[in-house]
């Protein structure tokens, strides 16, 4: 890793451009920006019109593809390594040189609506999980809100890229590229430096429900987790994820993990699913379990599962199993170069390093039993967050839990 220019990090390792943009960095002027940064994504820009974007990219049998989520929006480009340097130019200008045309950004409405209209319950469920625990900042939804839907106009988008895509928010990843193209591409990127706005991680918790009409409810329950910039209290979080248990490994099977036992104990052979959460941000993080069911037994479901959150066994054989099943995600992870580029890209803009899938190996192994029992002390003893969407008469409140 190196850095080339004040505040923007560079890793060699397809290729990727991350800024710390997500919508955790919205504001009640602008929310629904960063979902609208990605749909906008590939349409005219300084130097180049939507269909050469698109033509060009076809042409040498490239994709290039945006994401984004609370954190940060990121751009990937994948290709073949003897046109690669043809479209870099195109992961520049469609990241760092966008204008906003209002007639194109007009004309994606519709796909907006669509993209809205798809958006899975489950997905929805996790969006009301971070609003009830955060409020604002990582509470701020990942979806444009459909209130806003035609309101965001071309100086509101462009006020948002200038003020959050800077050298000091931004990270260059790739894997296969040459290092020294990739700090030459890095160096004549189109970046503002400064650090930019901060935005707020704090948890409260609390409780958001949502009635829908739906055959199913949707419920997820969360304490406050870690945050990855405490390494040994992500990894035991992480660790406790896989204790509690992640869900079944085979599809279609069951699970033998707590969680799915204690909850299937209580409703027979009723269907359900059911699997522990963890998501570690930058300066925060939740731990718990999501689950869905029929309305009649999510009640059960929700009840037996809270019940075996705060009850876990954390006995040596568990938490070894836990240490393996965490040690082979992470290195099932670095199989494919997609996988492995969206850690190292993660690690870059919001760690400011890369901590290769060996070493990560290595502290999983160096966590203790105090230290999952710490992050374990840590669920038990703080305060929840419920949400819960669909038909959901039946799912217990948050007092009553």
């Amino acid at each position: 890793m190196s850095c080339s220019r004040p505040g923007l990090t560079i890793r060699s390792e397809k290729q990727l451009e991350w800024s710390r943009a997500g919508s955790r960095n919205e504001t009640p002027q602008n929310i629904g920006a960063s979902h609208m940064v990605r749909v906008t994504a590939g349409l005219t820009n300084k130097n180049s019109s939507y269909f050469g974007v698109t033509r060009n990219l076809q042409q040498i049998g490239a994709s290039l593809t945006t994401t984004a989520d609370r954190e940060v929006v990121s751009y990937t480009l994948e290709g073949l390594p003897n046109t690669f340097d043809i479209g870099l130019k195109y992961l520049a200008d469609v990241s760092t040189k966008q204008v906003f045309k209002p007639w194109e950004v007009l004309d994606l409405l519709p796909r907006l609506k669509y993209e809205l209209a798809g958006i899975p319950p489950q997905v929805r469920v996790l969006d009301l999980l971070n609003k009830a625990a955060y409020r604002t900042g990582l509470g701020n939804t990942l979806f444009c809100p459909k209130r806003l839907v035609g309101k965001h106009n071309s100086e509101t988008l462009q006020h948002y890229v200038n003020s959050l895509f800077t050298t000091n928010r931004s990270a260059v990843a790739g894997v296969g590229v040459d290092h020294n193209e990739l700090v030459a591409f890095a160096q004549n990127l189109d970046l503002e430096s400064g650090a930019g706005p901060s935005a707020s991680g704090q948890y409260y918790g609390g409780e958001i429900r949502k009635e829908k009409h739906s055959d199913l409810a949707h419920v997820a329950v969360a304490a406050e987790g870690a945050s990855l910039a405490n390494e040994k209290d992500a990894l035991a979080f992480a660790i406790l994820r896989y204790i509690l248990g992640a869900g079944p490994s085979i599809k279609w099977g069951g699970s033998p993990s707590p969680l799915y036992k204690s909850v299937s104990e209580a409703v027979g052979d009723l269907p359900f699913a059911v699997s522990a959460l963890n998501v570690s941000y930058s300066d925060s993080g939740l731990f718990g379990f999501l689950a869905s069911a029929p309305p009649q037994i999510a009640g059960q479901v929700v009840e037996a599962a809270v019940k075996q959150l705060c009850c876990l066994s954390l006995t040596p054989a568990d938490i070894a199993r836990g240490k393996a099943q965490l040690k082979a995600s992470v290195l099932l992870g670095t199989e494919g170069g997609t996988d492995l580029l969206e850690d190292i890209g993660n690690q870059a803009v919001l760690l400011g390093k890369v901590t290769s899938p060996s070493q990560v190996v290595a502290a999983i192994d160096g966590v203790t039993s105090a230290d999952i029992n710490a992050a374990y002390k840590k669920v038990t003893q703080g305060k929840l967050t419920l949400a819960a969407y669909g038909q959901i008469h039946s799912v217990p409140y948050l007092d009553q839990l």
